[in-house]
């Protein structure tokens, strides 16, 4: 049964497509974890949910994640692509923001090889690159200091992002994916197309590098074609497994069953640093 994030999303979406004066379509909800994605015909809606939780006032990710897309597309990557008309937004209902992106058919089941998702990951850096935008410049760094600064976490959490901060190496920096991780990338007619750039930032690469590394294995980091310091990518590496520890926490705020599993990341995190 959905919760009250996604009702309140679905009522949103629903909320400004009709406003736009677009067909009735019944709702579809694609996903619902991060932000919740309801599907409207040859739309998909996006609108923040469990995000809510650590961002008082979404709509700057929200933006930024179309005009990343906008940029990308138009110079011909292959990325999830805002509409143009009706406008992508964000639009507003309910106090929720609302972004409109083309639907984009493609096989879930699908995983690409660490190769071609290496591959294609460095050509959205290098169109990144040009980007001439402002962006943030601690991401992950000053997530973590708002959500330390809105929810009653364990208290080993903010002195450990404290250390890990400092220790961070002096290194380049440009734009990021920013949560590029294969997930983020789906298998369409046309190839593999990445998805959700609003946690963008510019900061090394050794981030993006990192959470690849993570959550798809060495065998990604090492088919990316260009490397980063061992010291810059241990660094971001354990960066991102503390935010992904703390972001468990607040996930279980919302659904309390993944509570557990939110402690037991606890645990392992610190019997392990």
């Amino acid at each position: 049964m959905a919760d009250d994030y996604t009702l309140a999303a679905v009522r949103a979406a629903l909320a400004v497509t009709a406003r736009l004066g677009l067909p009735a379509h019944d709702p579809d909800v694609l996903h619902e974890r991060s932000n919740v994605l309801v599907r409207l015909g040859p739309l998909v809606a996006r609108v923040p949910a469990t995000t809510r939780l650590l961002r008082p006032e979404p709509a700057p990710w929200l933006t930024r994640d179309v005009e990343l897309s906008r940029f990308l597309t138009d110079r011909g990557v292959l990325v999830v692509s805002p509409t143009t008309d009706p406008p992508a937004g964000p639009h507003f209902a309910d106090g929720l923001p609302v972004t409109l992106w083309h639907h984009t058919p493609h096989d879930p089941d699908h995983r690409y090889a660490p190769d071609v998702v290496a591959r294609s990951l460095a050509e959205v850096h290098a169109a990144l690159r040009e980007y001439p935008g402002e962006l943030p410049r601690r991401g992950p760094l000053d997530e973590l200091g708002r959500l330390f600064d809105r929810h009653d976490l364990d208290p080993r959490l903010r002195p450990e992002a404290a250390r890990i901060e400092a220790a961070l190496p002096d290194v380049a920096v440009q734009p990021l994916h920013g949560d590029a991780h294969p997930g983020n990338l789906i298998a369409t007619a046309a190839g593999p197309c990445w998805l959700d750039f609003e946690d963008t930032w510019r900061g090394p690469l050794a981030w993006d590098l990192g959470v690849l590394a993570r959550q798809g294995g060495p065998e990604y980091l090492a088919a990316y074609p260009g490397s980063v310091p061992d010291d810059a990518l241990r660094a971001y590496t354990q960066l991102r497994e503390l935010f992904a520890v703390a972001w468990r926490l607040v996930l279980a705020q919302r659904f309390p069953h993944r509570l557990p599993e939110a402690r037991s990341a606890l645990a392992a995190y610190f019997s392990l640093s």
